[in-house]
């Protein structure tokens, strides 16, 4: 059988791109002409040449392949032009699933985010089912992809594609080349630049449960269902304690109030419009921070067979990746 993948030069994709090899698929990727291959080195794939915003090369990567895994997205938190995001993640979607359909894919798996997933307020782990609408989305990266992941949706339910979609919570562990900004802040912890956090929690997974979990969505999901792909739910100073139990730093103490930061953030973004560069701290990942972004997994558990290692492992595995990589030198 034959997949190709999107997105595969990058932190998911390129491992999402390993498991089907292991698995015993030919693969292709689809990747922009001056991408970083450095992800895919050594890898028997075939690499077609391409853009998410031009469906006519779309269609000719996608020919005779039987599935498609549409991992590519654009995922940051500030963009000097946030048409930038919307082209990407909602065009790029729109045209990846077009050129799937008149290209004969069989199945599409979409890689979805759990940004687009509601969350419950009393803290305890949100679901597939909780629920959420566009107005709940903060900023322009959380709009985009809740758009894409409805466009997907209503493809289906019209007949027009077989799509099963995946809703990853926050991967982390090797290959992070870019990285993400989950990945910077394990990066500035490990190097002892983080003196001190906020009040907010996340749901840690390695990329590699990830991946299996989008082979096991091709094979067991039903079309259209939406499975969150998660582990373990985490404090950021809970997360922080353990980056200082592998690094041997101190762990901060300091806990820094959310309304203290987003002024703070403002001015960070007022100087990057002068300066172009990416503010220390944004307004939206301030904002994102209020809440603990806590899920399940129970769903992916119960249907798919899907299940995650300790999180514990797969924040050991990032700060090792990063210093073998030379990233905690810089």
């Amino acid at each position: 059988m034959k997949a190709i993948v999107t997105g595969a030069t990058g932190f998911v994709g390129s491992s999402v791109a390993r498991m089907l090899l292991q698995k015993g698929y030919e693969v292709g990727i689809l990747a922009r002409e001056k991408s970083n291959l450095a992800n895919i080195e050594g890898l028997d794939v075939k690499i077609h040449i391409g853009d998410l915003r031009d469906p006519v090369c779309l269609k000719e990567a996608f020919k005779g392949y039987d599935f498609l895994f549409h991992v590519a997205a654009d995922y940051r938190l500030w963009v000097p032009r946030p048409e930038e995001i919307y082209q990407n993640n909602v065009e790029g979607t729109k045209n990846a699933m077009e050129a799937a359909r008149d290209a004969g894919i069989k199945r599409v798996v979409y890689t979805s985010s759990v940004a687009t997933l509601g969350l419950k307020k009393d803290g305890t782990p949100a679901d597939e089912e909780t629920p959420v609408s566009l107005s709940d989305m903060i900023g322009h990266y959380k709009r985009s992809k809740f758009l894409a992941e409805e466009l997907v949706r209503t493809m289906v339910n019209d007949g027009k594609i077989d799509a099963v979609i995946v809703n990853p919570s926050t991967p982390v562990g090797p290959r992070d080349i870019k990285p993400t900004p989950t990945g910077k802040m394990i990066l500035e912890a490990a190097k002892g630049k983080m003196p001190a956090y906020v009040d907010t929690g996340l749901n840690i997974v390695h990329v590699d449960d990830v991946a299996i979990g989008h082979l096991l969505a091709l094979e067991k999901g039903n079309s259209g269902r939406r499975y969150i792909l998660g582990g373990q739910n985490m404090t950021l100073r809970q997360i922080l304690e353990e980056i200082a139990v592998i690094t041997g730093n101190t762990p901060p103490r300091i806990r820094l109030p959310h309304n203290l930061i987003l002024p703070l953030a403002y001015l960070f973004e007022a100087v990057s419009k002068i300066t172009g560069k990416e503010p220390l701290a944004t307004v939206d990942g301030v904002k994102l921070a209020k809440k603990k972004m806590f899920f399940t997994s129970k769903r992916a558990e119960k249907e798919l067979g899907y299940s995650h290692r300790p999180a514990s492992l797969a924040i050991r595995d990032a700060v090792k990746w990063f210093k073998d990589n030379g990233f905690l030198n810089s």
